[in-house]
């Protein structure tokens, strides 16, 4: 049986660890989703309209920044100040709140792109699907305002919940004889409810997440059938363009599916069981999760690949200019 300060504590060499993986896993995600906002928001320096597609990618690029952020301060407070066997700082609980709150925009976001996907790529037949395919695109700014307003509406009523349930879990304690004995159990209670209360505002935009995602996965197969019917030879760019969308949108379901779990996984890690390593992992897995979605949507985007080429085409010029500028110097020298 593991004793408690086999449990509490963690050695140098796995903080030490848990900290350069981190702040690993925080460049890689800053130059990733910097380099999308970048290359979004340069079009909007330039003046240039920008498509619904780069609206939401320049929008979840920005809340991937504060994502990787809020997790890396997350890590730091674990590693360095959040001590087990003590219950946890008010720092700590906001900071997991506002990471819930943020990563909840990014699943609207997220969201919206895979309505967007949906009606611009899906084959409909029906009246009323064909005139809402129609729509969605033209409203997509409006999506976004109305997506951004229910999030900042929900991160008010959680944060107002928890400021409002830590000061109540004071003011318990203060009239409470044995406060050493029942302040930890104030303190878990509050906290597991404002983080159960916070996660239930992800539910509606998870759900239109999976029923635009399942009537892109039928379309495919509608297109496939019709396909063999016809026995084409020719490079069909709809099914292209299915393959692009779904290998983005699978990655995303999967990707979230991972930080759902490792993030309800932390809960009992880090109230019940006192297990700083696991929480170590669990945090781990949710820095890496936005950094490769990132990476997907770059690779299938042609503008942002594009964008990486000329960046590449551009460094690798750079080096041999210099190359050829240190040959030039070597020969002047032995001359």
């Amino acid at each position: 049986m593991l004793t408690p300060a086999s449990i509490v504590t963690v050695s140098y060499k796995v903080k030490n660890a848990f900290l350069f993986l981190s702040v690993l896993e925080f460049a890689v995600g800053i130059l990733v989703n910097a380099f999308i906002f970048l290359v979004n928001f340069w079009d909007v320096v330039r003046r240039q309209p920008l498509s619904s597609c780069d609206l939401i990618l320049l929008s979840l690029s920005l809340t991937r920044l504060l994502l990787h952020g809020l997790l890396f301060l997350d890590a730091v407070q674990l590693a360095c100040f959040q001590r087990m066997k003590d219950p946890l700082s008010v720092s700590y609980q906001t900071i997991i709140l506002l990471w819930m709150i943020v990563n909840q925009a990014g699943l609207w976001l997220t969201t919206c792109l895979s309505l967007l996907y949906c009606t611009k790529i899906a084959r409909f037949s029906p009246a009323f699907p064909l005139c809402l395919a129609s729509w969605v695109p033209r409203k997509m700014p409006q999506m976004l305002l109305g997506a951004i307003t229910f999030t900042c509406v929900c991160a008010a009523l959680c944060l107002g919940d928890f400021f409002r349930r830590s000061h109540f879990s004071v003011t318990v304690m203060s009239f409470v004889n044995n406060s050493t004995e029942f302040d930890p159990q104030i303190a878990k209670l509050s906290f597991f409810h404002s983080f159960i209360f916070c996660s239930v505002g992800s539910i509606p935009s998870f759900l239109i997440f999976l029923v635009s995602s399942g009537v892109l996965i039928v379309s495919l197969g509608r297109h496939m059938r019709t396909m063999r019917e016809q026995t084409e030879d020719s490079r069909d760019l709809s099914l292209e363009a299915h393959i692009k969308a779904l290998r983005s949108l699978i990655s995303f379901l999967c990707l979230y599916l991972l930080s759902l779990c490792a993030a309800h996984l932390s809960v009992p890690l880090l109230m019940l069981w006192h297990s700083k390593v696991g929480v170590m992992v669990c945090v781990g897995i949710l820095a890496a999760c936005p950094s490769g979605h990132a990476v997907i949507l770059i690779s299938s985007n042609t503008k942002l690949r594009r964008a990486l080429e000329s960046i590449a085409l551009w460094a690798q010029s750079s080096r041999k200019v210099r190359a050829g500028h240190g040959a030039a110097r070597g020969m002047q020298t032995l001359c």
